[in-house]
């Protein structure tokens, strides 16, 4: 029997429009990237703390009337906790470094000396120079160069400082909205599967505050270890370069690399010996770290197999660097979640199936 091919255009005519149209909601996401990442980091911390203010918001400490605060408050509390606490941590850590970076600038001139003699002594260099020297006879181009890293590296400061601004003013909204902006999604599904949504969102926000816990209990671990290690080695102010090292232990790639340099620069105001051996400890350290903790720690508080979290971190990391680093095990966390659903809803719709 002959098929007229007009009965065909409407179904190409439709086809063809849903792909354009899918072609430009994927450009136009493209181009706004940026924001969206945002938007996700900002989701991201807002599920990660939500448990924590509906903790703060049933609080039972304050003998008050209402025993209940109101959840912006709840979030203000949590906000000023955590500013606090980086606050604290720059009054403890500014003092220090700024008398060991002194003592590290008067004993330059001492320490490019005892460099160049080691390498004298080794057949690498062939001239004794004073610092002065050095840098006189540096390439005309590198004073530029310098400068142009410096101005770099501030663009990049402030940027990272606008983001930050941005993500907390997004995740204080989004904490804020959150009873809402959950009964908005949940109207968008079909009544008889809003129970099974509902689930899934709430297996999804355990998952992240999981990771958030995870991230929390790396950072104490490698602070405690690094306390105890600096100490052993002698070196001064330990204390408070441990407490860097276990904030930049939640940055993923740069931050275990950025807490150990004030380390080295304090060593080295004590001695060469007192620098290899600091570097020596936090390259150690840190292969344990990557190669052990991450994946015991994350396995063991969001439910992700070793083999996941080092993948996760691997993929996340060449796509998007530091930030596809630190996203890289909660986005997993809830891709298996959405993936566990999906595999359960088929096993549903087969029984049901096999019983029709």
């Amino acid at each position: 029997m002959a098929t007229d091919p007009a009965e065909y255009k409407p179904l190409i005519l439709w086809t063809l429009a849903v792909t354009v149209l899918t072609g430009i909601v994927l450009w136009a996401a493209y181009l706004v990237r940026d924001v969206l990442l945002l938007l996700y980091v900002s989701g991201l911390l807002a599920v990660g703390f939500s448990p924590i203010v509906r903790l703060i918001e049933r609080q039972k400490v304050l003998p008050i009337e209402s025993p209940r605060f109101p959840r912006w408050l709840a979030i203000l509390i949590l906000y000023v906790a955590i500013l606090g606490t980086l606050a604290l941590v720059l009054v403890l850590v500014t003092p220090p470094l700024v008398e060991q970076s002194q003592q590290l600038w008067r004993a330059k001139d001492e320490m490019f000396d005892k460099v160049q003699d080691f390498l004298i002594s080794k057949g690498l260099l062939r001239e004794h120079l004073t610092f002065q020297q050095a840098v006189q006879r540096a390439p005309s181009s590198g004073g530029e160069a310098i400068g142009r890293t410096i101005f770099s590296a501030v663009i990049g400061v402030a940027g990272g400082i606008l983001g930050l601004l941005t993500i907390l003013i997004l995740t204080f909204y989004l904490l804020v909205d959150a009873g809402s902006l959950r009964r908005f999604l949940l109207q968008l599904f079909p009544a008889r599967n809003r129970a099974r949504v509902d689930a899934v969102a709430r297996a999804i926000t355990t998952k992240v505050s999981a990771w958030l816990g995870g991230q929390l209990l790396l950072g104490g671990i490698i602070g405690t270890t690094s306390a105890i290690g600096l100490w052993l080695l002698g070196i001064p102010f330990f204390y408070v370069l441990a407490l860097i090292s276990g904030i930049g232990e939640m940055i993923p790639i740069v931050g275990p690399v950025l807490s150990a340099i004030p380390a080295i620069a304090v060593a080295a105001s004590v001695s060469l010996k007192k620098v290899l051996l600091v570097v020596i400890f936090f390259v150690v350290q840190q292969q344990i770290e990557n190669h052990v903790l991450v994946p015991k720690v994350m396995s063991r508080q969001v439910g992700l197999s070793a083999v996941t979290v080092i993948a996760s971190l691997l993929i996340g990391g060449k796509l998007l660097g530091i930030l596809g680093a630190l996203l890289a095990v909660p986005t997993a966390a809830i891709l298996q979640v959405l993936f566990t659903e999906w595999m359960a809803s088929r096993e549903t719709e087969k029984r049901e199936t096999e019983k029709k």
